[in-house]
């Protein structure tokens, strides 16, 4: 028996230890193979409080018979992690089970924002992701705060910090607080230009738009570093090289450098100019057979021996493009070669004309118009959905885009369609503000003291139409006005404008009388060329004439009877009342209806008084050619304004008016500009109406610098010898002539914005053909009761030249254009009125 247990024992024992390793084994095979979990129940949740267990289940896709292997649990695991809602999550593997653990993220009870004053929070919620009732995302808190840091850095401050801070609170809640130090504006300290020698320094400067800090920049802007703005800046030169000839040119790099001594950056571009080119030949090769290319000579803006001139070249291109597709080539191509000869530098242009791609429009996708309407945008094209794709009309649209100033930055990229022959036009668009609210102040003195209150919207509604509306009201001039443009009138690419005016001119030293201006004038404006544009007005106003007392009385008799004396029949004779008796008492003028002219206003005006209101109906047109490299500080080009107007459309008044004025700028050296300003006008009578005094040229210092407003031409001299003064009667004819030169202040740092002026000015204003008499009033030349009276209006209608030298200060100040202006008369009438010194100018803030 007991050898029996011992053998039946040492059987078992044989058994254990066979069946441990085969045990471990079984083990080690269950944790590696797939678990069964066939049904929900088999995925274990645990540690989950708002998100639901099923939820965290559906993460984990069992495979082919039901089974998860350890790919599709990693998948799962990572997709978890992922989603942002959990810290922590842990899986683990018990009796054929899979367990999930996971520790979610507290939710954001609300997220504020410590220590901004120059960014809003509003402008600061809609940038970062981290939002109230979200959860929190600690990687996500932390490229939050670097979102709020680039916001800061865009507007020119690099010092400033961003603290994100946690605030635990009960429920798994927390509060999220940005605590943010702005630090100061980090400025422009110094630009630099290197390899530059065609164009000077402060020459260039002109042309980017980053500048140097100086004590006006808290005004001005546009000092702030900005990468961006830079970078950008690298192009302007690049182009501005490019249209002067120089097709070498390479900005070859914008390197910027932080100096914590100045606490600002040092900006420096380094150009390698390269040699000035003119163009040697220009030539055209057609390899369609049916296409002459030399057919397409007239649309080219370039010229054998002009200086090369990329943009023109571009726009050449542009236009010959556009032109063969009108002339049923929908996919013609126009390719610029140029060949260069480095020894005679001169570029030989050739326009290659071929048949593109035939490729067209499937669709065009606009983004990021979050106000301004599809259609406003869409317009902007030449071409639409379903036409052939043209890159020139493409480009010209996206220039078009810019140009309207309604958003920061405007990109048109094309994306493949759905098959070979299809292409997507993808306009990506930034939004930026187009409103202006504005309170203007200045002083001239012309109009003395004037404020100003306007406010305007450039995208009224976001439908592109500009909406304008103002109130003036200054020492001598007062008015308002109201005005609206539709550029795409019916559309048509005719802009449509509407203004309504009033405006009052008061009584001052240089005119005796206050006119009074009420009306509205309808327009239209087409756009011939980029350079040439016209426009068709028609205008419906009323003019009323007021007068002091003092000045239509009929009681101003001067107070010495010898006055006069000896010098009959003369001005002097006219000085009285009705029914009473002159000065020198020698003519009784009794019986004689209304009153007679004693030292008031002229003739003219008092005529305009008695007639009363006029009303007057007018049609014209401008024809305006504009060249210019700038239009608000022109160092180059020509603009060319023509404009005539009809009046007899109805109304009281007829005449024509006509006047060109004509403006050339050409660099000279030294960054000195030179100016020619030359100008004339004529006001032809129509019909048998006469013409009155104030539908006359009115001249002063906008013709002749160096005298005063209407201080130029005929002048009432009735009172003259007695008064020393006499109103200013206008002219039908005048012109002028200016050479000016303008130059920098080299010693003042460039954004300081002054230049200096000396010029000279000659011209005229004469042939007055208004009233001078009035036989109601007896202010007639002839018999009076029978006897001989020189009793109308005497007045000065010589034609003298007037002539003046001067200098001029020229600032672009933050407050907006000023000028003064010291200009001496060398010659002039016997009876203009000089005025030395003048000075005008505004702001807005």
């Amino acid at each position: 028996m007991v050898v029996g247990m011992r053998v039946r024992g040492g059987v078992l024992a044989a058994l254990i230890l066979v069946a441990m390793p085969v045990a471990a084994t079984v083990a080690a095979a269950m944790l590696s193979s797939p678990v069964a979990a066939q049904t929900a129940s088999s995925i274990v949740v645990e540690g989950n409080r708002r998100v639901e267990a099923e939820t965290i289940r559906s993460y984990f896709k069992p495979g082919p018979g039901g089974r998860l292997d350890q790919g599709r649990i990693d998948d799962g695991l990572k997709a978890l992690i992922e989603t942002g809602l959990f810290q922590d999550v842990k899986i683990n593997q018990a009796g054929g089970r899979l367990v999930v653990t996971v520790v979610e993220n507290p939710v954001i009870g609300r997220v504020a924002f410590e220590g901004n004053k120059k960014v809003k929070d509003e402008q600061l919620s809609a940038e970062i992701q981290s939002k109230p009732r979200g959860t929190l995302s600690r990687p996500m808190v932390q490229s939050d705060a670097q979102r709020i840091a680039e916001i800061y850095r865009r507007s020119g401050r690099y010092d400033v910090r961003v603290n994100p801070e946690i605030i635990e609170q009960p429920n798994n809640r927390v509060d999220l607080v940005f605590t943010i130090t702005e630090g100061s504006k980090t400025g422009v300290k110094s630009i630099e230009f290197i390899g530059n020698s065609a164009f000077s320094s402060y020459r260039l400067k002109d042309i980017i738009k980053t500048h140097e800090s100086n004590f006006l920049s808290w005004l001005a802007g546009g000092d702030t570093y900005d990468p961006d703005r830079v970078e950008a800046d690298r192009d302007l030169i690049r182009r501005f090289y490019l249209k002067r000839g120089y097709a070498d040119v390479q900005v070859v790099a914008a390197l910027t450098e932080y100096d914590p001594q100045r606490g600002g950056f040092l900006v420096t571009f380094k150009i390698e100019e390269g040699q000035q080119y003119r163009v040697g030949s220009v030539d055209f090769q057609s390899s369609i057979p049916t296409l002459n290319g030399a057919s397409l000579r007239s649309f080219s803006r370039v010229s054998v021996g002009s200086v090369y001139n990329a943009e023109a070249l571009e726009k050449s291109v542009e236009e010959m493009q556009i032109e063969a597709s009108r002339r049923g080539y929908a996919f013609a191509t126009v390719r610029p070669r140029g060949d260069r000869n480095f020894e005679a530098h001169t570029v030989s242009i050739v326009f290659a004309i071929d048949e593109g791609a035939r490729t067209y429009i499937e669709r065009i996708n606009i983004r990021g118009n979050t106000r301004t309407r599809d259609y406003v945008i869409r317009r902007e094209f030449d071409v639409s959905e379903g036409d052939a794709y043209n890159r020139a009309l493409v480009d010209r649209s996206e220039r078009r885009l810019k140009n309207l100033d309604f958003f920061k930055t405007v990109k048109i990229t094309t994306e493949p369609g759905s098959s070979s022959d299809r292409v997507i036009l993808v306009v990506d668009l930034e939004e930026k503000s187009t409103g202006d609210f504005s309170v203007s102040g200045g002083y001239s003195t012309t109009d003395g003291a004037l404020a100003e209150v306007s406010i305007s919207e450039r995208n009224f509604l976001g439908r592109g139409m500009f909406a304008k509306a103002s109130v003036q009201y200054g020492q001598y001039a007062r008015g308002g006005q109201l005005s609206f443009v539709e550029p795409y009138l019916f559309d048509y690419r005719v802009a449509g404008g509407l203004d309504l005016f009033y405006r009052e001119q008061l009584a001052n030293r240089y005119i005796s009388y206050t006119t009074k201006t009420l009306g509205f004038s309808p327009r239209l404006g087409f756009g011939l060329r980029e350079d040439l544009s016209l426009q068709l007005r028609y205008s419906l106003y009323q003019t009323s004439v007021s007068l002091p007392s003092t000045l239509n009385n009929c009681n101003n008799l001067f107070p010495s009877n010898s006055l006069g004396q000896g010098f009959y029949p003369t001005p002097a004779y006219i000085n009285q009342v009705l029914g009473g008796v002159d000065p020198t008492g020698n003519v009784n003028l009794a019986g004689i209806p209304g009153c007679i002219g004693d030292g008031e206003s002229a003739l003219p005006v008092r005529k305009e008084l008695a007639n009363g209101t006029a009303l007057t109906s007018m049609v014209g047109y401008n024809l305006t050619f504009n060249s210019l490299d700038n239009n608000k500080n022109p160092t180059d080009g020509l603009l060319i304004d023509f404009r005539q107007d009809f009046a007899g459309v109805g109304g009281d008044v007829t005449y024509l008016k006509s006047a060109i004025d004509g403006k050339y700028y050409t660099p000279l050296v030294s960054d000195i500009v030179g100016l020619i300003h030359l100008q004339t006008g004529a006001l032809t009578k129509i019909g048998n109406n006469n013409i009155r005094m104030l539908d006359h040229f009115q001249m002063g210092p906008n013709l002749v610098r160096g005298f005063a407003p209407n201080g130029i031409g005929p002048r009432d001299l009735t009172f003259f010898p007695y008064t020393g003064s006499g109103d200013a009667l206008g002219g039908t004819k005048y012109w002028g002539a200016s050479a000016e030169l303008q130059m920098p202040f080299w010693f003042l740092p460039k954004e300081v914005g002054l230049k200096g002026a000396v010029y000279a000015d000659a011209g005229s204003l004469f042939d007055y053909q208004g009233p001078t008499s009035n036989p109601l009033t007896g202010e007639i030349n002839g018999l009076v009761n029978g006897k001989p009276c020189n009793c109308g209006m005497v007045f000065d209608n010589s034609n003298p030249i007037r002539s003046s030298v001067g200098v001029g200060l020229i600032w672009a100040s933050p407050f907006g254009p000023l000028r003064f202006d010291y200009a001496v008369p060398i010659t002039k009438g016997a009876y203009d009125r000089v005025q030395q010194f003048r000075f005008g100018g505004g702001t807005s803030f």
